[in-house]
C-alpha cells in the first residue's frame, strides 16, 4: 500500500476543486441540433432566441456582405458552449460583452464558447461580427443566396439564413427582428414587416424593418435590387408593401395584376381564418431565375415565373394563406408541414369555389379520381411525409383531399369554426399535427383518429366505401378537370429548390 504525499501547492489546489459548486459539472455544450428527426443539424440545442438585431451592409456589384448581428436569448441549460448556424466568415464573438472563442464546424456549425460558462436561465446578449460573399457559399451542396442583375434574394425553406444571419434555424425557436441594411444610393433593401426608418449618407442608403411579431427563422427574407415599390392599405386596414424588379420584362404586368390583388386576398382569406396577424402584408417579385414562391413572413416571395403564363391569384392566395398557416403558427417540426401547405393549398380551393370555378368538392372529387390506387401518390403520407417527400405534390393535394374529408366528417359549422379558432389557438407559436387533431376533436367533439389515419399516414388509397363515407369520390367515371385546376397546379412546385 502506497500513501500519496501532496505538496502543498497541490493541497490547495484540491481544496479550490472542493470549492467549486457540484453543478459545475454539468456544464456541456449545446446540441448541435433542436432535435428535429428530417434534419438532425439543423437549429441547435441550450438557449431559445428573443431576438435578432441584424445591421448590415450590402455591395451588390461585389456580393459583399458585411454584418453584425446581436442575438438576444436566454439558456435553457448548463452550457459550456454553444452553436449557432453560419456559413459566413466571423471575425469576432462576444457573449455579454466578453471576447468569445469560436470556431466552425461541420456544414454550417458556429461553435462558440463563452469566458465563463453559462447557467441554465441565463439572458446572454451575442455579438457576432462577420463578413463574406453569400453565393460563394454553400453546404450539403446547395446555396439558398440568389443574385439577380442588380442585387440578392435571401428566400428558401427550410433554410435560408445561413447565408447571411447567425441564428438557431428551426422554426421552434422563433423571435422578433430588426433588420437594418446599408446599400449603394438608387438601390433599395426589402425586409420583413414595416420600414422604420430611411437615411443616406455618403452615396449610401439605410433601410431599417422591423417585424415585432414572432418569426422563424426560414421566414427572414433580405432582398436588395432595383424596385418599384407600391403601397396601399386594404379596405379592412392593413398596410400593404409590394415591390417589383425593374427589369421582369414580360412578366411585370401579370406579375402586378397578381400581387397587388395582396389587399383584397388578405381580407378575404381573414372571413375564414380570424383577423391577419400581422401589422404589414405584401410581396416582392425580384428578377429571379428560380421557380418556386414562398411564405416569407408579411413579405412574400414570388418568382418571375409564376407568372409567365398569365397573372394568377390563386399562388397568391395560397402563399397568404400561409399568414396563418405556417407563420403565425408554425410548425414544431418539419414533420408536422401539412399543416402549412394541406391548409394553404385548400385555402386555394376555396377561392376556386369564391371565383365559381370549381368548388372544394369537385376539387377534392378530381384529385381522388386522378389517382389510381397503384399511383406512387398514395404512398406519401401527408401526416409524416419524411423529408425527402416534404414538398411532394401529395403532401399538398391529398393534404388539401384531407381537410375536406376533415369538413364533410364534422360537418361546416364545426370546419370553419376550427379553420378560425386554429390561429387564435396557437397564435404566434408552434404547434404539431396531433395538436391540430386534438383541437378538431374538441372543437367538433367527434373522434377522429381513424379519419386523420386513413388520410394523412396510411401509404395507400383510402378505399372507396371510406372515400364515400368521407363524401370525397363518386361512382367511377372520367373525373372533370375544374376550371380552376391549372392554376392550381402551377404552384405544385412552389417550394421546389
Amino acid at each position: 500500500m502506497h500513501r500519496r504525499i501532496l505538496a502543498p501547492g497541490a493541497l490547495a489546489a484540491a481544496s479550490l476543486l472542493l470549492a467549486i459548486p457540484a453543478s459545475a459539472a454539468s456544464y456541456a455544450p449545446g446540441a448541435p441540433g433542436i432535435g428535429d428527426p428530417y434534419y438532425p443539424y439543423y437549429g441547435n440545442g441550450g438557449y431559445d432566441v428573443s431576438h435578432y438585431d441584424l445591421r448590415l451592409q450590402y455591395q451588390p456589384a461585389t456580393d459583399e456582405l458585411q454584418g453584425t448581428a446581436t442575438i438576444l436569448a436566454r439558456t435553457t441549460e448548463d452550457l459550456s458552449r454553444f452553436d449557432l448556424d453560419f456559413l459566413l466568415d466571423v471575425s469576432e464573438v462576444r457573449v455579454n460583452g466578453a471576447k468569445a472563442a469560436f470556431v466552425t464546424s461541420g456544414q454550417h456549425e458556429l461553435e462558440i464558447t463563452p469566458k465563463t460558462p453559462l447557467a441554465k436561465g441565463t439572458p446572454i446578449t451575442v455579438v457576432v461580427r462577420y463578413s463574406g460573399v453569400p453565393s460563394t457559399k454553400s453546404a450539403y451542396g446547395f446555396s439558398t443566396w440568389h443574385r439577380t442583375p442588380d442585387g440578392a434574394v435571401a428566400a428558401d425553406e427550410p433554410e435560408a439564413a445561413w447565408w447571411w444571419f447567425p441564428s438557431n434555424d428551426h422554426p421552434l425557436d422563433k423571435a422578433t427582428y430588426d433588420v437594418s441594411v446599408a446599400v449603394p444610393d438608387g438601390t433599395q433593401a426589402l425586409s420583413n414587416g414595416t420600414l422604420q426608418s430611411t437615411s443616406s449618407k455618403l452615396g449610401w442608403t439605410r433601410y431599417s424593418w422591423r417585424q415585432n411579431k414572432p418569426q422563424a427563422t426560414y421566414l427572414a427574407t433580405l432582398a436588395v435590387g432595383k424596385f418599384d415599390i407600391t403601397t396601399s392599405t386594404s379596405e379592412g386596414g392593413v398596410p400593404v408593401v409590394n415591390a417589383y424588379s425593374k427589369d421582369l420584362g414580360d412578366n411585370d404586368g401579370a406579375a402586378r395584376a397578381s400581387v397587388e390583388r395582396t389587399g383584397e386576398l388578405v381580407d378575404w382569406l381573414s372571413g375564414y381564418f380570424g383577423p391577419y396577424p400581422f401589422a404589414s402584408a405584401g410581396g416582392y417579385v425580384p428578377n429571379t431565375t428560380t421557380g418556386y414562391a414562398l411564405e416569407t413572413q408579411t413579405r412574400v416571395y414570388y418568382s418571375p415565373k409564376q407568372f409567365g403564363n398569365g397573372s394568377n391569384a390563386s399562388v397568391v392566395v395560397h402563399e397568404l394563406a400561409h399568414q396563418w398557416y405556417g407563420d403565425d403558427v408554425s410548425l414544431k417540426g418539419w414533420k408536422d408541414i401539412w399543416i402549412n401547405e394541406g391548409f394553404a393549398r385548400y385555402a386555394q380551393w376555396l377561392w376556386s369555389e369564391h371565383e365559381g370555378e370549381g368548388t372544394t368538392q369537385e376539387l377534392a372529387d378530381y384529385v381522388y379520381a386522378s389517382h389510381p390506387a397503384d399511383d406512387p401518390f398514395w404512398t406519401v403520407a401527408p401526416g409524416d411525409p419524411g423529408p425527402d417527400n416534404q414538398f411532394d405534390a401529395a403532401v399538398y393535394d391529398r393534404g388539401a383531399l384531407a381537410v375536406q374529408a376533415l369538413r364533410n366528417e364534422v360537418g361546416d359549422d364545426a370546419f370553419f369554426a376550427i379553420l378560425k379558432g386554429w390561429p387564435k389557438e396557437h397564435a404566434y407559436g408552434n404547434a404539431s399535427v396531433a395538436d391540430f387533431r386534438k383541437y378538431a376533436e374538441q372543437v367538433s367533439g367527434k373522434p377522429l383518429g381513424t379519419l386523420f389515419d386513413t388520410w394523412l399516414f396510411q401509404p395507400s388509397k383510402p378505399s372507396a366505401p371510406a372515400a364515400r363515407a368521407a363524401s370525397v369520390a363518386k361512382p367511377a367515371a372520367a373525373p372533370v378537370r375544374p376550371r380552376s385546376w391549372k392554376k392550381i397546379e402551377a404552384t405544385n412546385d412552389v417550394h421546389g429548390r
